[in-house]
């Protein structure tokens, strides 16, 4: 018999900690950043997936457009 075991390694990453680095610099004001600037690994990796998101349903309106105007002639 074979033993297993499963083990998931859930970190903080690396935007987690730029998150961290860069807010401890705008506190001890070494970074002089607006507050977005510095909170912008945190929701930077959403904002990545709602454009893809955005040009995945665009690129889909396109083809359904296109398909219809192929399909009146």
């Amino acid at each position: 018999m074979s033993s297993q075991t499963k083990t998931s390694g859930n970190g903080i990453g690396f935007l987690g900690l730029l998150a961290i680095v860069f807010i401890t610099l705008k506190l001890c004001n070494v970074i002089n950043w607006s507050w977005w600037w510095v909170t912008s690994p945190l929701w930077g990796g959403v904002a990545v997936h709602f454009a893809i998101i955005a040009v995945s349903l665009l690129v889909h309106a396109i083809a359904i457009i296109v398909r219809s105007m192929i399909n009146k002639k």
